[in-house]
């Protein structure tokens, strides 16, 4: 696969993959914390918050993959 269209395929990713997951982890904060303290909700996003990254690295990673094998 041509490196441009791969990373072309992982930008798309990576967006559907922000858009996606704020909107389930609001979803579920608004369902299940609301009646919580502020503390649990502090807690809830700064976790939530930092989730989100673990995918996105798997779709650089993929992203980034070929561009080493070719220059290897």
């Amino acid at each position: 696969m041509p490196v441009r269209l791969k990373k072309f395929i992982g930008m798309i990713a990576l967006i559907a993959l922000v858009v996606l997951y704020a909107l389930i982890s609001t979803a579920f904060a608004v369902a299940v914390l609301a009646d919580k303290s502020a503390w649990t909700h502090l807690a809830f996003y700064l976790v939530s918050g930092l989730m989100w990254i673990l995918p996105a690295m798997w779709i650089i990673k993929w992203m980034e993959t070929s561009k080493r094998r070719e220059s290897e």
